[in-house]
């Protein structure tokens, strides 16, 4: 019943959204207990509130609209975001609206102990790294599950031919069918003159073998150079074979998306609409500085 109560009223969500919006709102009416701590870290004047939970769930449309859910709240703390690691705030940082706080539980815990907090700055912070791993790590996931959910077969095709494009080569989607070579790529308008790069795509993220890579190996001629792309990962004989071969290249996954990070600025609308994404600066190690 609550969910097609939500379905109702939220018509065009996807059922993952939807469920996953009433699981909080199942946590917040009904998990959450008085006596729990909460953590709200403020946009609006860039600190951080501690609170305790003080009263039972109630229904309150008339308080502010669109914020009819509310629990009673006794705050015990307002403090800047500087008194946190990075790893801290990235953790309430959280896309979810309510979830529960895990790995940086004692850190928001000490901050109520008066004594402790006194002597406790946060100097040389050791979470750095780690944020920002973990920022990489979510973008490039992100970029090739969008690879995968939207360019699949001839599409993936047009893509790497659009980024080779971007790398100053002129290119040639080959017709549906073409055995082992997808798109032909050279410098020169006409494609006379070399290097002719023969590339195949493979929008599969699974792992690629030699039999593939051989298989377009065997379409490079004299002179010719051969390029395989994938969005996933080369099986060690694939890399192995690929290696005795100075005129053979292999890009997997994360390679591509490397390749994507530099020419992103030139893409079309096309492209950047399925791959959103936003220059932004993240903190860096002292020792990777």
């Amino acid at each position: 019943a609550f969910y097609a109560k939500v379905r109702s009223t939220y018509q065009g969500w996807s059922n993952g959204k939807i469920i996953n919006s009433g699981s909080q709102l199942y946590r917040f009416t009904h998990e959450m207990k008085v006596g729990d701590l909460i953590v709200y870290p403020s946009k609006h004047n860039r600190q951080v509130h501690i609170g305790e939970i003080t009263g039972p769930f109630k229904y309150q449309p008339e308080l502010e609209e669109g914020y009819p859910q509310t629990r009673p709240v006794k705050w015990l703390k307002h403090l800047p975001r500087t008194s946190f690691s990075q790893g801290a705030l990235y953790e309430i940082g959280s896309a979810l609206s309510f979830f529960q706080i895990k790995s940086y539980a004692d850190e928001f815990m000490a901050q109520l102990d008066e004594q402790k907090a006194a002597g406790e700055t946060i100097s040389e912070d050791d979470t750095v790294g780690l944020v920002t791993s973990d920022i990489e790590d979510q973008t490039r996931d992100f970029v090739i599950k969008q690879l995968s959910k939207n360019l699949k077969g001839l599409p993936l095709e047009e893509f790497v031919a659009h980024l080779l494009e971007n790398m100053g080569y002129h290119t040639r989607v080959m017709r549906v069918g073409e055995p082992s070579v997808d798109i032909v790529a050279h410098k020169d308008d006409l494609g006379f003159e070399p290097p002719i790069i023969k590339v195949q795509v493979k929008s599969s993220d699974g792992k690629i073998g030699d039999r593939d890579v051989s298989a377009l190996y065997g379409k490079v001629g004299e002179g010719e150079y051969g390029l395989l792309v994938t969005l996933g990962e080369f099986s060690p004989p694939a890399i192995t074979f690929a290696n005795s071969k100075s005129n053979l290249r292999l890009i997997d996954g994360s390679e591509l998306v490397d390749l994507i990070f530099e020419y992103y600025e030139k893409f079309d609308a096309k492209y950047k609409s399925i791959l959103p994404l936003k220059k932004v600066y993240v903190p860096q190690t002292l020792e990777d500085a």
